[in-house]
């Protein structure tokens, strides 16, 4: 059997670099919203900081988890495997959306 082509493992590394990148976005927003102190009730800025903050931990823990099974499937000559996080992500991103969107208007 032959080694596995290495563009695929370099494939996945920036694959896993973006997940890291968009967990360090989030937890820069989460920091931000609190730091900026806007006129929203105190209760609303920290919860939102707060799910911004899980989901920048969440979503760098999915994407070594997706990059560990993803290497050990180019290892094994087996396709990678699905990939579910990207909808929890966009639902919890599309919900805090949601919620700042509402706080500007009320």
């Amino acid at each position: 059997m032959t080694d596995p082509d290495p563009r695929y493992s370099l494939a996945n590394e920036r694959t896993f670099l973006a997940w890291i990148r968009t967990a360090m976005g989030l937890l820069a927003a989460g920091g931000g919203l609190v730091a900026l102190d806007p006129p929203w009730p105190d209760a609303a800025v920290r919860a939102l900081g707060a799910v911004l903050a899980v989901t920048a931990g969440a979503s760098a823990f999915a994407g070594w988890n997706r990059w560990r099974k993803v290497e050990a499937a180019i290892a094994a000559g087996r396709p990678a495997p699905p990939l579910r996080a990207h909808v929890a992500l966009a639902a919890v991103v599309g919900l805090v959306a949601l919620a700042v969107a509402l706080l500007v208007v009320a």
